[in-house]
């Protein structure tokens, strides 16, 4: 299906290809935590990766006034300055959204899929220790959040949260967007300082104070985040994580790893490309693959779903859980999903 919902919206029905679950499993409650009574995913442990999080924004903000500034005095054209404001916003929404969004937590009823029981007969299931419960592969628990989280990449101070399969996409528009505000404020900066000749781009005394301190942040900066969007491309590429990559290492295990490529699809989901630059949750075509396990309030719902429509195996619908045979499919966002 591309990357558009049209095909599924147009083939939605009790007796169609696709049917729509608006039950959201997840947690009503005005609360805030990391725990699965939680309404609103916040990590309230971590006091440092608290402060981190908000110099994050502190700098952004400084640098965005310093440009301004820059602006103001005549030194850039003022669309350029909106347009460094721009990314500037970009990036904080996605940092936003990255610390306040689900990694991808696994909650108690998980249950694992059973396509890949049937792919894997002789890979053992995994309990996870702490939480009790189905460990799903490429999941690791995260002793600061205290949850599971499905293809976990590490924990981020800066993020103050776990960099998961939900969120994963909010991390990467991150990564991309700070990148190119330091590029941005570096290449302002240093033309109006080695550059410009004309008098509109003398610097005052706040200025130069101002854009010292700028050039200073946006250079590392700039060197943190590039190295940080290698490894996260390395980690796309190959399918391993940055913990499951240092295991590896340490075990000398890399050339026998089995994991394959994560697919774009599977972080930026299927709802169009134009929703790929936003931070806004993506829409998975198989929610249940790209975290690795399965609920049973789900598997209930798709139970009730093939006898409301009567169809069932016999008819050759195909389960989304893996159950049924051939290709199908989940879509789904906080509230909604799609299924074949």
């Amino acid at each position: 299906h591309g990357c558009s919902s049209h095909a599924m919206l147009s083939n939605e029905g009790p007796h169609a290809d696709y049917y729509r679950d608006d039950f959201n499993d997840l947690s009503n409650s005005c609360t805030v935590g990391t725990g699965e009574e939680h309404g609103l995913w916040m990590n309230r442990s971590d006091g440092p990766g608290s402060i981190m999080a908000l110099m994050v924004w502190f700098l952004f903000i400084y640098s965005t006034v310093t440009i301004t500034f820059l602006a103001e005095t005549g030194g850039i054209q003022g669309y350029l300055a909106m347009a460094y404001v721009t990314i500037t916003a970009l990036a904080l929404a996605s940092h936003a959204k990255t610390q306040f969004t689900d990694p991808g937590t696994v909650p108690a009823s998980a249950q694992p899929i059973e396509g890949f029981r049937k792919m894997n007969p002789d890979t053992p299931l995994s309990m996870c220790s702490q939480c009790q419960s189905f460990k799903p592969p490429l999941s690791h628990h995260c002793r600061i959040c205290n949850r599971c989280v499905s293809r976990m990449d590490h924990h981020c101070p800066w993020m103050n949260n776990c960099v998961g399969a939900g969120n994963l996409k909010h991390f990467i528009l991150f990564l991309i967007y700070t990148w190119l505000c330091n590029c941005m404020a570096l290449s302002l900066l240093a033309w109006n300082y080695f550059f410009c000749v004309s008098e509109q781009c003398t610097f005052t005394t706040l200025l130069i104070q101002l854009s010292r301190i700028t050039s200073i942040l946006s250079t590392g900066s700039l060197l943190f985040t590039s190295s940080m969007i290698m490894n996260v491309t390395y980690g796309v590429m190959t399918g391993i994580g940055t913990i499951d990559r240092l295991k590896k290492k340490a075990l000398d295990t890399m050339l026998l790893s089995e994991e394959e490529p994560i697919l774009l699809k599977e972080i930026f989901g299927i709802a169009g490309y134009h929703t790929w630059f936003f931070p806004i949750d993506p829409v998975f075509e198989n929610y249940d693959r790209v975290m690795g396990f399965s609920t049973t309030q789900r598997l209930l719902r798709e139970q009730m779903k093939e006898k409301e429509s009567g169809s069932g195996a016999s008819s050759g619908s195909v389960s989304p859980y893996g159950n049924g045979s051939g290709t199908g499919g989940s879509y789904y966002d906080d509230a909604s999903a799609y299924n074949v």
